[in-house]
């Protein structure tokens, strides 16, 4: 059970923070660099669990967004922290870490390293991605067992394609519309996830940077040989102004409600 719930958690936090978890099309995104507008973001949340009447807080995600000096490319840093009372009743704490490369001429994903840790397991994972070969590679070891054969799965790729940490900001320069439809590709651990979303409707919300108009956007990540192999759905609430910033997420999940409300905005100049 924990180990599902931390899953949806970071899945859900990832969509939440778009994130989702997905790419835009090529021919949906601006021709001049767009992802210059994210160097200096950083988005901050909180995760809560609502079951039974009782709302348990269960980690902070954090998203850094920074400028690869000398280079066109993107740096982005994604990390799901477990905190209060997951550590405190249940002793169980993880910590989840994405490192994305993202070439900003065509905006797509070049390197993604994965720190993956749940209580005293611990994986590390690096995915690299060969637009000549049209394929991307990748690796899982274990770091406290040397001798154990790494983990590697490859899996043919369009270009350009994103994982999922990119993908949030690829989908955040898309225009949106209620009614819109956005069929999109996932690539996570080396495997394929084909994710429709949709632009369900609109509504205001009263959060940390302030009351705000936003579209509700909803990803078909839950199901049968989907991101998520359980039962549940997703809506997530982006700004309606131009930077579509992620407010809030809701997982219903058999394990309950997930929520996940931004904490702190930050933009330096």
């Amino acid at each position: 059970m924990r180990s599902t719930l931390f899953r949806s958690l970071v899945l859900s936090a990832i969509f939440a923070s778009l994130s989702f978890a997905a790419f835009a099309q090529p021919s949906a995104l601006p021709t001049v660099m767009p992802g210059r507008v994210f160097d200096g973001e950083t988005m901050v949340y909180e995760g809560k669990l609502n079951r039974v009447r009782l709302s348990i807080s269960v980690a902070e995600l954090t998203f850094t967004a920074s400028s690869a000096p000398g280079s066109n490319n993107l740096l982005i840093d994604a990390r799901a922290v477990s905190k209060g009372t997951l550590l405190k009743l249940f002793r169980f704490s993880f910590l989840q870490r994405y490192e994305s490369t993202v070439d900003l001429t065509a905006f797509r994903i070049l390197r993604t390293a994965k720190h993956d840790q749940q209580k005293e397991r611990v994986r590390e994972g690096e995915a690299l991605y060969d637009y000549s070969q049209r394929r991307v590679t990748y690796i899982e070891t274990d770091p406290k067992d040397l001798m154990r054969p790494p983990r590697r799965i490859a899996s043919e790729i369009g270009d350009p394609i994103h994982d999922m940490i990119s993908a949030i900001y690829a989908v955040r320069l898309r225009p949106l519309a209620v009614g819109q439809r956005i069929d999109l590709v996932v690539s996570d651990s080396g495997l394929i996830y084909k994710v429709p979303v949709t632009v369900a409707g609109r509504e205001v919300q009263n959060t940390q940077i302030g009351k705000v108009k936003c579209f509700i956007v909803e990803p078909d990540i839950f199901g049968t040989g989907k991101l998520i192999e359980q039962k549940g759905t997703m809506r997530i609430w982006m700004t309606e102004d131009a930077r579509h910033i992620p407010v809030r997420a809701e997982i219903d999940s058999e394990f309950g409600k997930i929520e996940i409300k931004l904490k702190a905005y930050l933009k330096s100049a």
